[in-house]
């Protein structure tokens, strides 16, 4: 699935390559049936902020600020809800084991649930596959979709098309993460908020 590659891009750290490769990321959304008018246009909005005029040093140090650890819109997938460190590990070993299968290189230092890996790895994998992993982790997306858009960031863009790939009501799982990141900010407050509780599904490789 192309358009699995495209996000992959669109939200891995910006580099010289993103922006002589624009017009054919561009054309690739264009093409992408998988997701509607648009999504494909809040892609291209995001692709035209990463190659505009700003300079790469620029683009960078705002990818940089925006996922940084810490601030709840870290692009490890598995960092988005709470687990043990023995779950995790396990779907760790999961993910690098299909990894390998596919023939894909983890460089040194690199995650197995960054998710443009694992958009990477998902573009090799059929179609219904790669619709049902996503669906797995769908509520995950949909937290940091909340959280980007809490943010005004064109990045969402790339986890509200995600979550339409994956076949999954965006309306619906978004409205449950948009509760959960108003129990975060309201926490922050000293406020509580009943009925804003953590996703009720374990993180899924």
């Amino acid at each position: 699935m192309r358009i699995l590659k495209v996000i992959a891009l669109l939200l891995d750290y910006p580099d010289k390559a993103l922006v002589e490769g624009c017009q054919a990321l561009s054309t690739a959304i264009d093409s992408a049936v998988e997701i509607n008018p648009a999504q494909r246009a809040a892609l291209r909005g995001l692709l035209d902020d990463l190659a505009g005029n700003d300079s790469p040093a620029v683009v960078q140090a705002r990818h940089d600020r925006l996922f940084k650890d810490g601030s709840g819109l870290s692009l490890l997938l598995f960092e988005q809800v709470p687990g043990s460190s023995r779950d995790r590990a396990h779907a760790m070993a999961e993910l690098k084991a299909r990894y390998q299968q596919a023939g894909l290189v983890i460089a040194v230092g690199e995650q197995p649930d960054y998710i443009p890996l694992y958009l990477e790895y998902l573009s090799t994998c059929d179609g219904h596959t790669a619709q049902e992993c996503l669906a797995d982790v769908a509520h995950l997306l949909a937290l940091l979709a909340a959280r980007l858009e809490e943010r005004d960031s064109r990045y969402a863009a790339c986890l509200r098309a995600l979550l339409q790939i994956a076949g999954v009501s965006p309306q619906q799982v978004m409205e449950a993460a948009r509760e959960r990141v108003l129990q975060e900010l309201c926490d922050v407050g000293g406020l509580q908020v009943a009925g804003a509780g953590l996703p009720s599904h374990p993180p899924q490789a």
